[in-house]
């Protein structure tokens, strides 16, 4: 899973500014935000989640790192991790880079 989210944040941070802007970077927070979301999630589900905030453009490869690793700490099953590499993927082809 972590490797999956490695290589998209690598794109993103390869790809051109002009790319990032169609798209790509508003692609990856929403994977940020998601990825983010499910460990609160799995960490306090009574809690009150949080939202990752937008920290731009050229973030968006970081915020996706770290959402990742915050979520591969938490995760318990096979089944999890699975769904998660497939959100992954999903959102990098979406992002198109």
């Amino acid at each position: 899973m972590t490797r999956a989210v490695d290589h998209f944040a690598d794109r993103l941070r390869a790809a051109p500014q002009s790319r990032l802007q169609r798209g790509a970077a508003a692609e990856a927070l929403g994977l940020a935000r998601e990825l983010a979301l499910r460990a609160q999630r799995l960490e306090d589900p009574s809690g009150e989640p949080r939202e990752m905030p937008d920290a731009g453009m050229f973030a968006a490869a970081d915020q996706i790192t770290v959402a990742v690793h915050d979520l591969a700490v938490v995760l318990t099953t096979e089944e999890e991790v699975v769904d998660a590499v497939r959100l992954v993927e999903e959102a990098q082809q979406r992002a198109g880079v």
